[in-house]
């Protein structure tokens, strides 16, 4: 009988040896998904870079995917139910949309992953950093006003139903709103956040309207956009401003027949290191980040200090 209760005894430990290994192997990085808005836009590669880099002080060889919805919110919930199913253990969002989303973020939370929202928020995230979109927008617009002496005819071109697009119209409306001479003649067409989308919604703006004194741009692939449009119609009467502060922004404004005049510019690689820095540090030590919602502010670069700024950098590794 003695035989038998130490052999019994050996076999427990044994047994329990696989679930302590589990147990610490829980917090140990192997695998993290990254989904953002879409591929096409610029912005996106420091903005993924950033979560790389991030990802990576939990494990320099974690298995990272990295992903585009193209703004479809059915192919972002397949993206999320991929990651799942692959066992990450970490998923960096860029939610196509904030308030469906949920039901998603939830199934993953659900399966023990943490949901980090990075640029934009997610309803049920875990956490989320981005940037101070009001502010963003409320600089690039009071900008504008500001160069218009408080007077003139104005559009807003906005962009897809994101808490980033959102909130940067927001905060240009209510720069603008201050102004009783600005007139704000459009604010709802869709520019897809993009310079296709940009100048398409440009195109049909300028056939309506005779006079634009500006334009605010939801972000700096729309607003270049919307400068090609007034260019190939010989439109030259007015001001653009944008935001995120793109290289390609910058770039244009440095031009000396360019309409742009103003970014309000964005930290898309250090947004996303610090998310997925935070994501990291909960999956470790099992605490929720507080605050759980992190805004960065944005800084406004116009046509008289653009200097030589190129835009977005991302730190050699």
């Amino acid at each position: 009988m003695v035989r038998i209760t130490k052999t019994l005894a050996v076999l427990s430990i044994a047994a329990a040896l696989p679930a302590a290994g589990f147990a610490q192997d829980a917090s140990k990085l192997d695998r993290a998904g990254i989904t953002v808005g879409t591929l096409g836009n610029p912005f996106f590669k420091p903005l993924i870079q950033g979560a790389e880099d991030g990802l990576k002080t939990g494990n320099p060889n974690v298995e990272i995917t990295s992903v585009g919805a193209d703004y479809e919110l059915n192919k972002q919930a397949s993206q999320i139910d991929s990651f799942i199913g692959a066992g990450a253990k970490i998923i960096m969002l860029n939610a196509v949309d904030v308030v469906a989303i949920k039901p998603f973020v939830e199934k993953a939370k659900a399966a023990g992953i943490i949901v980090a929202a990075m640029d934009v928020s997610a309803e049920g995230s875990d956490l989320t950093v981005m940037t101070n979109n009001t502010q963003a927008g409320n600089i690039a617009c009071e900008e504008l006003a500001k160069r218009l002496n408080g007077k003139g005819d104005v559009v807003i071109i906005n962009g897809p139903p994101v808490s980033s697009i959102i909130d940067r119209v927001t905060g240009c409306k209510d720069a603008f709103s201050k102004y009783p001479d600005i007139k704000v003649l459009s604010d709802n067409q869709d520019g897809k956040g993009s310079r296709e989308g940009g100048l398409a919604v440009m195109q049909s703006l300028l056939t309506r309207f005779p006079k634009i004194d500006a334009v605010f741009g939801a972000n700096d692939p729309t607003a270049i956009g919307a400068e090609l449009a007034a260019k190939q119609l010989n439109r030259n009467e007015m001001i653009i401003a944008g935001v995120d502060g793109s290289p390609d922004f910058l770039a244009g404004m440095k031009q000396p027949d360019s309409l742009l005049v103003a970014s309000a510019s964005q930290d898309p690689y250090g947004m996303a290191k610090q998310a997925a820095e935070a994501a990291v540090k909960m999956l470790e030590t099992g605490k929720a980040p507080d605050p759980q919602v992190t805004l960065l502010d944005t800084t406004l670069v116009t046509k008289e200090n653009v200097g030589d700024q190129t835009g977005w950098p991302i730190p050699s590794n």
